[in-house]
């Protein structure tokens, strides 16, 4: 069965990278997944629930926040399937909640390192490979409704998700000339396991203060990336898609 092209995402072990992974590999691409130590096995499970579906696969633990682990994942990519032609660069952490007298340094460097720097690095080296194969590509981020609007106690977060957006938009610029679009989702409050002990009180607001009196599942934002790599879209560039549930109308 030929293949699409070949697809990397990053914190693809669980949640939206998870079903994301799993609906391009529906959409007909070979799907190379990241994600840290901790979640090898679901990264294992992942790559097997991948390839029954007939398409390549392999796992790739890493670091998104560090450069050489960056490089070095993007180039091993390419080496075991042969190109790199979507990047989604997934991966993030909410940090601790907390007022901004409270925030530590080390808490505000590891959630900009992690959301920001390492989508950055993502866009670079993903960058460098499609330029060099010369038949553009798509590349897409992770930002947030906290990259939309900032909110209390979320202020490394919002930071982090507002840089996505500045990211997208200045990558776009440089990379179009190379038929690369980039591209960021935006989503409001989906349900995974990120929501955490707080999950039933998050979705009793959300749901009210939501048009459509609810909230997503990864599934929505698998589907948005999933038009987001077709030829349909290629047109669309340097945008950050709320995707939200009618939360808030950009």
């Amino acid at each position: 069965m030929s293949s699409k092209g070949v697809v990397l995402v990053t914190g693809a072990a669980q949640g939206i990278g998870r079903s994301i992974a799993l609906r391009l590999a529906d959409d007909g691409f070979d799907v190379a997944v990241n994600d840290i130590s901790n979640n090898s096995e679901k990264l294992d499970a992942l790559v097997n629930e991948i390839q029954e579906k007939g398409r390549a696969s392999s796992k790739y633990v890493a670091d998104v926040s560090q450069d050489e682990q960056v490089k070095t994942m993007v180039d091993d990519v390419v080496a075991r399937h042969g190109s790199l032609d979507v990047m989604v660069a997934n991966a993030g952490i909410t940090g601790i909640t907390a007022p901004l007298t409270e925030i530590s340094t080390d808490n505000w460097d590891r959630v900009m390192n992690i959301n920001a720097r390492g989508t950055f690095l993502c866009y670079k080296y993903a960058g460098i490979q499609m330029i060099k194969q010369g038949r553009g590509g798509r590349i897409i981020g992770a930002s947030s409704i906290a990259g939309k609007q900032g909110f209390t106690m979320g202020e490394s977060y919002c930071a982090s998700k507002f840089a996505v957006r500045g990211l997208t938009q200045a990558a776009a610029l440089e990379l179009g000339p190379h038929g690369i679009t980039v591209n960021a989702y935006a989503p409001g409050v989906i349900d995974t396991t990120i929501l955490g002990a707080a999950r039933d009180t998050i979705v009793e607001h959300f749901t009210k203060t939501s048009a459509l009196k609810k909230i997503g599942v990864p599934e929505d934002i698998s589907a948005l990336v999933s038009f987001l790599v077709s030829k349909e879209a290629q047109f669309i560039t340097g945008q950050s898609i709320s995707i939200n549930g009618g939360v808030f109308f950009d």
